[in-house]
C-alpha cells in the first residue's frame, strides 16, 4: 500500500467521523427547552421551560389523538400547514423567523382590531395561540384543569 492511499485513508476516515458527528450533534433535543429568544430586548414575564420530551414522547404516547401529526403539532410551515414529516432530531426553524415581531399583540383601549393572520405575526401570540389552544381542547375533553392555560401556570415569577 502506497503511502498516498494511506494518507488519502486517512483524511477520508477523519472526514467520515467529523460528518458522523455533525449529524449526531444535530439530532439531540434537550428534553428540557427554555423559550428564550434574543430578539426580545427585555422579558416582561419569566421564561417559560418548555418540557419537549414530555410532550414529543411521554404525552404523545399517553394521549394519540393529541398527536396525529407527530411533530407537526406544533411545528408548520408558512401556510400553517403540519409539518408531518419531521423526526425527533431534525433541524427546524425557529418560530420568530416567521412569527417576527418579538412581543405581544397591543392590547388595550386604543390597540388596532387585528385579523388572526396579523395577530400570528407576534412571537408571543403565535406561542399562545399553538399551546394554549391544544391545552384547552386538553382540558375540556378530559374536563380537568391539568394542562396550563394561564400566565403564571407557564411564566415563572422574575426573581429581582
Amino acid at each position: 500500500m502506497s503511502k498516498r492511499t494511506v494518507v488519502v485513508g486517512l483524511i477520508a476516515g477523519v472526514a467520515f467521523l467529523l460528518l458522523a458527528a455533525g449529524i449526531y450533534a444535530g439530532t439531540e433535543v434537550k428534553d428540557e427547552i427554555e423559550l428564550k429568544d434574543p430578539a426580545y430586548e427585555k422579558h416582561t414575564k419569566g421564561i417559560v421551560l418548555f418540557t419537549h420530551k414530555k410532550h414529543a414522547e411521554d404525552y404523545a404516547q399517553k394521549f394519540p389523538e393529541y398527536y396525529k401529526n407527530g411533530c407537526g403539532e406544533c411545528h408548520h410551515d408558512d401556510k400553517g400547514k403540519p409539518l408531518t414529516n419531521l423526526k425527533m432530531g431534525d433541524d427546524v426553524q425557529r418560530c420568530i423567523e416567521c412569527h417576527k415581531i418579538p412581543s405581544e399583540r397591543p392590547k388595550g383601549k386604543g390597540a388596532p382590531k387585528l385579523n388572526k393572520k396579523q395577530r400570528l405575526e407576534y412571537h408571543a401570540e403565535a406561542y399562545h395561540y399553538n399551546c394554549k389552544g391544544c391545552h384547552k381542547k386538553y382540558n375540556k375533553k378530559y374536563k380537568t384543569k391539568a394542562a396550563p392555560t394561564t400566565c403564571t401556570k407557564c411564566h415563572p415569577k422574575i426573581k429581582k
